[in-house]
């Protein structure tokens, strides 16, 4: 299998072997190769892991550094007190973050987490058109092969 898909399929088994308690929301995260829903499924909280890019350097003979990026992206569809329904979301966000940074990834070989970036927080478009908050978290790990 590819470095990339390993690394996204061990950063969705990563956040599904979480305690309880460690979010404040409870999900079931799945790789996917193109999060597309309904309105009708974003109902429930939907958090997808999909693979988004990889960066090669060269890091001594014969090995590569690969630098991966996975994007976490957390959807749900709102009623109508927004205010009081993204700041847990939100709060999910930076859970997720946390938990994500605090150790390597152990199912592709103990991948140290790299970085994170979450810009923007959330996609403005999809509140005003459907109410759905989508936000994407973009995690990098970086393997050698």
């Amino acid at each position: 299998m590819s470095v990339v898909l390993d690394i996204a399929d061990a950063v969705a088994a990563e956040l599904a072997s979480a305690p309880a308690g460690t979010f404040n929301q409870a999900f079931t995260p799945q790789r996917r190769v193109l999060p597309q829903f309904e309105l009708s499924e974003l109902k429930d909280l939907q958090v997808s892991v999909v693979p988004r890019s990889v960066e090669n350097s060269p890091a001594a003979r014969g090995l590569t550094l690969k630098d991966v990026q996975v994007d976490i992206g957390v959807q749900k569809r709102l009623g109508k007190d927004l205010g009081a329904e993204i700041d847990p979301l939100l709060t999910l966000i930076e859970q997720i973050d946390a938990w994500l940074r605090q150790r390597p990834l152990q199912a592709a070989g103990n991948a140290p987490w790299l970085k994170s970036a979450n810009d923007p927080l959330y996609a403005s478009e999809h509140l005003a058109e459907d109410r759905v908050f989508t936000s994407v978290l973009t995690v990098t790990y970086r393997v050698m092969v």
